[in-house]
């Protein structure tokens, strides 16, 4: 963290010089900065800017197979790649620290084109000369509003779990919404020194609909004079530990108890601030900072829900100076919504509405690289979370702590859009992920002990990678200190990137290992693996084809499951495959559950089957190796001679010992010239291999390749199989498709078998018919 100087005494807005900002902290790439933005509060500055980033990639690449091959032959080549991509980063900090952020930025600034910056805020005019002086940048202002609606579609767009409720005496006081597909319309109530009503219709449409001149500014203004405190924040802090009923006259005051016939209860305020005209007394800041807080929240709420009413606007989002993620402003605001629509309308915030103008700012000066028309991702790596930086500590108890009070949000550009699979029965109410750890206290303990025990291995495996770079080892600690420290912060605050699941664990750490170049740690033993699985395919092949026909089903989906027990994500597996290399297909049928299984409605597929076949079959794959060449090809060679196209979706990027699209086209190839069914399929075009948009371990079908979802509706997919513990279970267990669809896997976690009432290796099979179809109990179960 950041060494800070004495504060001065006199002045919260100078900062000794000895602060040093550690450049692989904050300012991230700023060598390679092409591009700048600049949004100034009253208090806080934001700044975006977009930089190149270099890091590692692992390539594959097929060898010649043209000569014969010899028995130790590999059959493609590995190499480490270096790749430019993208990425966006946001940093927030106070006002107090902008000259030597600016200080830092001038030293540090080595590739940048640009001439200008753009600029939007309040504050924009009066730091105007000195970001100019200090940068050498024409500073470009832009309107204020347009900058805010243009973050806010940017953020719900581009950023799952953006949006939450806040419900401060539940379990979880942040409760994340699911990103709908259509953002539009909606309602924005922006909280500065007034308050601006804007109703938002689309990308470029927004109206100023209303407001009121008593918003954060009111608050202040009024908190100051009754307490004679004169920050913001400590004014929050004072109301958080009021009682707003000393002050504020109550419906039982006046009545002695409720209201029935009007429907008031005797907690209901009927005077804000009604007590002090008339009791003889003086009240304490505290009482008084809560009862303002009240009255401000309660008037904004009101006039909130009369606009959302009026406009028939069901989503209405709140953010502002005012809210600034502060609980007890949020809970107040909340209150207020809830009480004034009887619970029809939710207070909805966001994670970065901090951010919204200099995300706005920054793409009006970047419209001529055309941002909306890539996805982007957050970078758990490179963003602090929800809350990191407590609303608590002022600059002097930080400077003192040596803390320097920024907050960062990263965001990297992805080469493709993505988006929803055309086959979700309702994409506004998917929800990828089974379990909410942020709400389950126990699997949150649970995974996250989980994940730092097998924190060892992952760097082991990570230093194994990549045996002729001595620096690996370096790289490796490094990687484990930051996901340690990010599994700490998720062990204090669950809700910091969003909803807590096993799945943004995974992310976060592949994100991690991406950040100190380790792409692909897996790399060699995927293949391993794939080599010597080949070698066992046509035997495989052979002994299906001399089965019944009833016979063989069962063996083929017996094969996928066995196939899916290679999986170097599961302790209980790689410890295994680490200690007995010879562990085989065979070993492995054999250590399934018998049937009937934990979740069995193999009876209904197999009736199924016994029908006409089915058009196109979309199958979302797991692992390599023996998964994929014994397991699953298999099985999609059996689709492809029912007069099924088949459509194989693999992983954009690697996870863990995931088979990746790069390394599916070669083994499908390699396949193909052994097998006529897979050659015909291909050369007849009844067999696509195409690419899913993810790189992660798990699978959410609310972010898949825009080519994908254009191949599944060209091919009038009517089947789809998820595949894995990752896809099928963590996520995607109970996601409603309008097809029928496929989930396969073998439980590989002796705690989540226990908790699933089942043991490992039990076995998932889960057969399911959209309604309106002929439906069967195709059993369930529930991981909650």
């Amino acid at each position: 963290m950041a060494e800070c100087g004495r504060v001065d005494s006199n002045t919260s807005h100078t900062m000794d010089k000895s602060i040093t900002l550690p450049p692989d902290e904050i300012f991230r790439n700023l060598e390679n900065a092409k591009r700048f933005a600049i949004d100034i509060g009253g208090s806080l500055t934001k700044l975006a800017y977009y930089s190149t980033v270099q890091h590692k990639v692992a390539k594959v690449r097929s060898f010649d197979h043209t000569a014969k091959a010899a028995a130790g032959d590999k059959l493609y080549e590995i190499s480490m790649q270096e790749e430019v991509t993208a990425r966006l980063h946001f940093i927030k900090f106070e006002n107090a620290y902008i000259e030597t952020c600016l200080d830092f930025i001038k030293d540090h600034l080595v590739n940048t084109e640009t001439k200008v910056i753009k600029a939007t805020g309040g504050g924009a005019h009066k730091f105007k000369e000195l970001i100019e002086r200090k940068l050498g940048l024409k500073v470009d202002k832009e309107d204020e509003m347009t900058c805010l609606i243009k973050g806010c579609n940017f953020v719900l767009k581009n950023i799952p779990h953006e949006a939450f409720v806040y419900a401060k005496h539940a379990d979880s006081e942040f409760r994340f919404q699911t990103t709908n597909p259509d953002i539009f319309p909606y309602l924005l109530v922006n909280i500065g020194s007034g308050v601006s009503i804007v109703k938002v219709e689309s990308e470029d449409k927004f109206e100023r609909i209303g407001g009121s001149s008593i918003g954060g500014g009111t608050f202040w203004g009024l908190g100051a004079l009754l307490t004679k405190t004169k920050r913001f924040d400590e004014l929050l802090q004072l109301a958080s530990k009021g009682q707003h009923a000393s002050v504020d006259m109550l419906v039982k005051d006046i009545y002695g108890g409720s209201y029935g016939y009007l429907g008031l209860t005797g907690d209901l305020i009927a005077s804000s601030f009604g007590k002090s005209a008339t009791a003889d007394k003086d009240f304490s800041k505290e009482d008084m900072a809560k009862s303002l807080l009240h009255m401000i929240s309660n008037d904004i709420g009101q006039l909130a829900c009369l606009y959302a009413k009026l406009h028939n606007l069901s989503r209405v989002y709140f953010g502002g100076f005012f809210i600034r993620g502060h609980p007890v402003t949020m809970h107040t605001i909340t209150y207020s919504i809830n009480f004034f629509t009887k619970g029809e309308v939710q207070a909805l915030f966001l994670r970065h509405e901090g951010y919204l103008g200099t995300i706005g700012a920054f793409l009006k000066g970047a419209e001529e690289d055309n941002p909306n028309q890539y996805s982007w991702g957050e970078n758990y790596a490179g963003s602090s979370g929800l809350m990191s930086v407590s609303p608590d500590m002022n600059p002097m108890q930080r400077a003192r702590s040596g803390t320097f009070p920024f907050d960062m949000l990263e965001m990297d550009r992805l080469e493709r859009q993505l988006v929803n699979l055309p086959l979700l029965q309702d994409p506004s109410s998917y929800i990828p992920d089974t379990v909410d750890l942020t709400e389950d206290a126990l699997a949150r303990e649970y995974w996250l002990y989980c994940f730092e025990e097998a924190l060892d291995g992952v760097v082991k495996r990570a230093v194994a990678s990549q045996p002729d770079m001595p620096e690996a080892a370096l790289r490796a600690e490094k990687f484990r200190q930051k996901y340690r420290h990010k599994l700490q912060t998720l062990r204090q605050q669950p809700f910091a990137y969003g909803s807590l699941t096993v799945r943004s664990l995974l992310d976060t750490r592949e994100h991690c290992l991406n950040e100190f170049n380790f792409p692909d740690p897996y790399s060699k033993i995927k293949q391993r693996e794939n080599d010597i699985a080949l070698k066992y395919y046509q035997k495989a092949v052979k002994s299906l084809d001399e089965l019944s026909w009833e016979e063989k089903q069962f063996a083929l989906v017996q094969g996928v499951l066995a196939g899916n027990v290679f999986d170097w994500g599961a302790k209980a597996v790689s410890d295994v495959l680490e200690s007995d290399p010879e562990f085989g297909f065979e070993e492995a049928k054999r250590q399934l559950e018998e049937r009937p299984w934990l979740v069995d409605s193999y009876d209904q597929w197999l009736e199924r089957l016994k029908g006409p076949p089915h058009k196109c079959a979309l199958f979302f794959v797991d692992n390599s190796g023996v998964d994929i060449i014994l397991g699953v090809m298999p099985f999609v060679r059996e689709l492809l001679s029912r007069g099924t196209e088949v459509v194989l979706a693999s992983n954009s990027g690697p996870a863990l010992n995931d088979v990746t699209n790069g390394e599916l086209q070669i083994l499908t190839e390699r396949i193909a010239a052994m097998d006529p069914v897979i050659e015909a399929g291909l050369r007849e075009d009844r067999l696509l291999l195409v690419q899913s948009g993810s790189s992660s371990p798990c699978l959410d079908l609310s972010r898949l390749d825009k080519v994908l979802a254009m191949v599944v509706r060209e091919r009038q997919t009517d089947l789809v199989i998820i595949e894995g513990m990752g896809r099928a279970i963590h996520t995607n267990y109970y996601a409603m498709l309008s097809c029928e669809s496929l989930k396969m896997a073998v439980i590989k976690n002796s705690w989540l078998a226990d908790r699933l009432g089942g043991k490992l290796f039990s076995v998932v099979f889960k057969y399911e018919v959209p309604a309106g179809k002929p439906n069967k109990d195709c059993g369930a179960f529930s991981p909650s």
